[in-house]
């Protein structure tokens, strides 16, 4: 499966702000704050990952859908995808 580029620049912007958010998170740690607020911010990491995976996932079912409307093939394995959906769940 291939990521279309519209949804891969998506995905990079997400994982981006995930990078950003997880130095915070170690800049956080090492200034000794409070662990309420690092559990806020890995939540939101988490939260920002799994949006990513799901990004991906919806671009494959979205091909998978075209191909069978145009009477191709899919070339994307709808149960990889399933068990993919599942492992972010």
């Amino acid at each position: 499966m291939q990521i279309d580029g519209d949804a891969l620049g998506d995905v990079i912007k997400r994982l981006r702000r995930a990078e950003g958010q997880i130095r915070g998170v170690i800049a956080m740690l090492e200034d000794g704050r409070d662990c309420a607020d690092v559990v806020t911010q890995l939540a939101a990491v988490s939260k920002a990952l799994d949006r990513a995976g799901f990004k991906i996932i919806a671009t494959g079912l979205r091909q998978c859908v075209t191909a069978e409307e145009n009477g191709e093939d899919p070339t994307v394995d709808v149960a990889r995808l399933e068990k993919l959906f599942l492992s972010l769940a």
